[in-house]
């Protein structure tokens, strides 16, 4: 078994594309239109499937907002450097929405260092360092 995405309904498409394209460095994979059906699909990642686990962003048309509830937690990427993640962030977050959370520190009882921003729809993304990964992002 693979796992192969991950779907996040949300209430604006291009800003949540925008998003995940200009602050996380993801690359917009394919999109699908479903006017019948009254939906659209963006799948965005660093690599597609079924080499590399995708996000899935779905836009219910006239649906702007959801409730997030009490279940969702957050998506976990890789990242070279916390800091320099969310250096790079912060003048892209003020234009296209979310915020960083959790400023880069290392975990509470260890030294992992991690950071959690949020997208423009509320989701959560924990940043977690991991140097060896600098040249899979690059």
């Amino acid at each position: 078994m693979r796992l192969l995405h991950t779907m996040l309904r949300v209430g604006n498409l291009q800003r949540s594309i925008d998003f995940y394209t200009q602050v996380l460095g993801m690359t917009l994979l394919r999109t699908t239109d479903r006017p019948e059906q009254q939906y659209t699909l963006a799948f965005l990642g660093y690599g597609r499937n079924p080499e590399h686990a995708e996000i899935e962003l779905t836009y219910n048309y006239g649906v702007s907002a959801y409730e997030m509830g009490t279940a969702y937690g957050h998506i976990a990427l890789g990242v070279p450097s916390v800091q320099a993640t969310c250096d790079a962030a912060r003048a892209k977050l003020a234009t296209l929405g979310g915020a960083i959370t959790r400023e880069p520190g290392p975990i509470k009882g260890g030294s992992t260092v991690i950071a959690f921003i949020t997208d423009p729809d509320g989701y959560k993304i924990e940043l977690i360092e991991r140097p060896e990964q600098a040249s899979e992002l690059n």
